[in-house]
């Protein structure tokens, strides 16, 4: 593609709470080296950290970034106001806790011009530098943690339901009304939905790799997960040809260990034999996090091999119990 036809391009970032990843995340951007135009919308949400603060300093130094707010802290308003607010016609989604490797946005915009489509993304490339932190990238990227999800683990270039962040044409988000501000999570993945059933094309490459920052605690792992599951039922509410066995398999595991355990006490309480087998639900599911994390993260050093198998539980749990427990209303635009 010659220099004077590269497009000139608008990366979008919601922001909230990002004190520790916002100034490493703006300066992958930056550092692009794109041929063309480039502007930078930071969509600030009401942080409680020095995020703000960061956010000002960094569009003092550099006159390619733009700050607009977003009241509601919410992703997907975020999104539709930074794209409001966006220059160009070609958006880039970037979050705040998220490193873009070198030669991205070139690579993004050769591929959206070669495949034709509305969309492209690749590789959620998940990386700890904690113990902890670790143990969450590789269950990130293994099938004991997340299954088999091309943009965690990689693949072929082609068509895809989602991709990660993603790269996208304006034309294609204003075909289907933007990011649904009702759905504050999963947002991604329903919008890539819609413009799919509206004749588009979501394209998967895994020449496109972002850095991903995961949460540093079980706690906050927790918390992140349980909120997924929630609002995976709710897209499977909304979209009921969506479910599949992936999504579906942490809260049938839930209900499993559940009544396992359940049917074990019982056995012990009462003396009948036969319901102790309860506890192979359990026991099994322990074994399978021990040798499955052993295998998987088995280049990771000993104190983050350590986090593994508690971390995929925590993954596992925390999104079956959301699931299964769902949404406590209906979601509204805020």
């Amino acid at each position: 593609m010659p220099l004077s036809h590269w497009p000139p391009v608008s990366v979008v970032m919601p922001v909230l709470n990002e004190e520790r990843h916002l100034e490493e995340a703006v300066g992958r951007v930056l550092d692009q080296d794109y041929p063309g135009e480039l502007e930078v919308v930071l969509a600030i949400g009401p942080s409680k950290d020095r995020t703000e603060e960061i956010a000002g300093k960094l569009a003092e130094k550099d006159h390619r970034i733009t700050i607009v707010p977003n009241p509601t802290g919410k992703t997907p308003a975020a999104l539709n106001v930074g794209i409001a607010h966006a220059k160009h016609d070609i958006l880039v989604r970037v979050d705040g806790h998220g490193a873009l490797t070198d030669g991205y946005i070139t690579r993004a915009v050769e591929v959206l011009d070669e495949s034709g489509a509305d969309n492209v993304g690749g590789v959620m490339a998940a990386e700890g530098r904690t113990p902890t932190e670790m143990a969450v990238a590789c269950a990130y990227r293994s099938r004991l943690g997340l299954g088999a999800s091309t943009f965690h683990q990689g693949g072929k270039a082609g068509p895809a339901d989602t991709v990660y962040l993603g790269v996208f044409r304006r034309a294609a988000l204003e075909r289907v009304g933007g990011f649904d501000e009702t759905m504050h999570r999963a947002q991604d993945w329903e919008l890539n939905y819609r413009i799919r059933k509206t004749g588009g094309l979501i394209w998967f490459s895994p020449d496109l790799s972002v850095t991903y920052r995961p949460r540093s605690s079980l706690s906050a792992v927790a918390k992140q997960f349980f909120h997924t599951g929630q609002w995976r039922r709710e897209v499977i509410r909304r979209h009921p040809e969506t479910a599949s066995k992936r999504y579906l398999a942490p809260p049938v595991a839930v209900i499993g260990l559940a009544v396992g355990t359940i049917l074990g006490i019982i056995g012990l309480a009462t003396g009948i034999s036969w319901l102790d087998l309860g506890f192979l639900a359990p026991l099994g599911y322990a074994l399978l996090l021990i040798f499955g994390s052993a295998m998987e993260g088995r280049y990771l050093p000993w104190k983050a091999l350590f986090w593994m198998p508690l971390v995929c539980a925590t993954m596992h749990i925390s999104w079956g119990l959301g699931f299964l427990i769902g949404l406590r209303e209906r979601p509204k635009a805020v």
